[in-house]
């Protein structure tokens, strides 16, 4: 070794660093071709650390600079106190900037037994009426919330019809994660995608068993859009699914009431541009931009450039070495209608109400 690293016969992957010798375009895009409605981001717990002791006017700033016109903040889904900090800290500094989204107490279940789905139903009124604008669901549900017996609950557990029923009732949209990336379920060998990302991360995999398998949530998910038509629910991080569009688009196709943001997915879309780009255009009306990425300017910028460019091959994230997977990704070149309704028409109309 020299220098810490080691020979070229035997390079630990943590220091492989290939270095491209393609020569190809990089173009930066320092602003949306149209303006933006982030409809999935976060901005943590405003007095307890991290982002948010910056004060309000710096995500401002930088919303202003990323020309981002809403911001939708998910964080309120985890706990009423947390919702009530950030209704006052930030959607009281900017109502027109802000949305924050309410979310459910799974603990609460053993408590409420088979009767939780009218509490959480109950306690969603309460948010609404307190301000919250939509509902939050975290990947914990399917994975880890457990009824008053002990036993995992389903994603279409129809003891929590009342709550999705109550959601569609007061047109409040349901932004929902269940499962992970699907190499989070798989076996952790020399043939997992994200070998380096699990075990940095060891508590992101999820085998089966215990865990259910990925398949059974993600069809636990479609019976669950399926069974209530009348209410809105936007499968994040591509419906999540992003590794398979044909599944995501055959439950678009069936369910009206579905609709996906691409946040924290370049990484899927951009490894398969052709059909990503395809997708996209066929499903303009059902997609909302969203980042999962906080404010940050870079972070907005390569979302566009991946968007509204034609590059190839680049980094679909902003360190070093690609976060989720050791491969690039290339820009999908949308046209300027798809851009439209993917940056904020779509938002209005769902977020917003617009007609």
């Amino acid at each position: 070794m020299t220098d810490n690293v080691s020979t070229a016969h035997d390079v630990p992957l943590g220091e492989f660093r290939p270095r491209p010798a393609l020569v190809t375009k990089t173009t930066t895009v320092l602003r949306p071709r149209f303006p933006v409605i982030d409809a999935h981001n976060h901005l943590g717990t405003p007095f307890g650390g991290g982002f948010d002791q910056r004060p309000v006017r710096e995500a401002l700033d930088i919303m202003d600079a990323a020309d981002v016109r809403l911001y939708v903040d998910l964080d309120g889904g985890w706990g009423e106190d947390i919702l009530n900090q950030h209704l006052d800290h930030f959607k009281a500094a900017a109502p027109e900037r802000f949305q924050v989204f309410g979310g459910v107490d799974w603990a609460k279940w053993p408590e409420h037994g088979d009767k939780f789905g009218e509490y959480a139903a109950q306690r969603l009124r309460i948010q609404k009426q307190r301000g919250a604008e939509g509902l939050k669901i975290w990947k914990p549900f399917g994975l880890h919330v457990k009824d008053q017996h002990g036993q995992l609950v389903k994603i279409d557990d129809r003891r929590l019809d009342p709550l999705w029923e109550t959601a569609g009732e007061l047109g409040l949209p349901v932004l929902i994660h269940v499962a992970d990336p699907v190499a989070f379920f798989d076996k952790l060998d020399y043939t997992n995608e994200r070998w380096e990302e699990l075990h940095n991360h060891p508590d992101w995999q999820f085998p089966s068993p215990p865990f259910p398998s990925f398949m059974n949530i993600m069809d636990g998910l479609a019976n669950l859009v399926t069974n209530h038509p009348k209410t809105t629910f936007i499968g994040a991080h591509v419906g999540c699914y992003g590794e398979n569009l044909g599944w995501v688009a055959d439950l678009l196709d069936r369910c009206p009431n579905f609709y996906i943001d691409p946040s924290a997915r370049l990484g899927e879309l951009g490894r398969q541009p052709y059909t990503a780009r395809r997708f996209f255009i066929k499903y303009a009306d059902r997609i909302l931009f969203g980042t999962d990425s906080s404010p940050d300017l870079d972070a907005y910028r390569l979302y566009y450039r991946f968007f509204e460019t034609d590059d190839e091959y680049f980094n679909y994230n902003l360190s070093e070495v690609p976060g989720q997977g050791r491969w690039y990704v290339y820009g999908l070149f949308l046209p300027d209608d798809v851009l439209e309704k993917l940056y904020y028409k779509n938002a209005e109309r769902i977020l917003l109400g617009a007609k």
